[in-house]
């Protein structure tokens, strides 16, 4: 592995290639960078010590802890299940190769744990949320904070699935194009996410105090304190 990559559990994902395609086409990393910033604001980040030890769940490329270093944080980890993903990443944070359900961070060591657009990935839900909600816990300090940005179920989301179906829309719209590929290709995953909002809101509430949370514009945006 590469000197700031650690490898706790090797599980030879394969990269679904035509994904990463479209994710690529869907946005560039310096747009990428910009929206993460701004999803930090609402996160509440200007609160944050510069020094807190901060971790991204399911941080892929690293383009979340580029944004977190431009904004000022020094003591930054990134887990993903892809150490391929993660040697793509340009910058000497350490970086950890495993299940993002199953950490080998000690307890209570972490002051922020962030997952972006992760969980929606998950094979089974609630099961798989439960153990990477209780793992996030685990290894946060008793007053952390978690701070989540996954897909959620409205108006507006429904509307640019409507569109996605549109072949029109799609050959003269680059990159609605690029967001419905990835929508087939995650369908399994994300459609069993997207059906279960009472069941994912339990889950949370069982585990953490929601002090900041936002849905809207098919996102659902929150910060929260493990619950003691």
């Amino acid at each position: 592995a590469a000197d700031n990559i650690t490898v706790w559990k090797s599980l030879e994902i394969p990269i679904d290639r035509q994904w990463e395609a479209a994710y690529q086409r869907f946005e560039t990393p310096a747009q990428e960078i910009a929206k993460f910033k701004h999803r930090l604001d609402f996160l509440g980040y200007r609160e944050w010590s510069r020094n807190a030890h901060v971790v991204e769940l399911f941080c892929g490329r690293g383009n979340g802890l580029h944004a977190l270093a431009e904004l000022g944080f020094s003591n930054l980890a990134g887990v993903d299940l892809s150490e391929e993903l993660l040697r793509s990443f340009t910058g000497s944070t350490p970086l950890f190769a495993g299940d993002c359900c199953e950490l080998s961070f000690e307890d209570n060591s972490c002051d922020v744990v962030i997952v972006q657009g992760g969980l929606h990935h998950l094979l089974h839900v609630p099961e798989d949320l439960q153990r990477c909600l209780s793992e996030i816990r685990r290894v946060l300090k008793p007053r952390g904070t978690f701070c989540m940005v996954e897909p959620w179920e409205t108006p507006f989301l429904n509307v640019v699935h409507a569109t996605c179906r549109n072949s029109v829309a799609r050959r003269v719209w680059s990159k609605l194009d690029a967001l419905a590929e990835m929508i087939e290709r995650e369908i399994i995953t994300y459609q069993q996410w997207l059906n279960q909002p009472q069941t994912i809101l339990a889950t949370l509430d069982d585990l953490f105090v929601i002090e900041r949370q936002k849905i809207g514009l098919g996102k659902i945006m929150l910060s929260a304190q493990p619950r003691k």
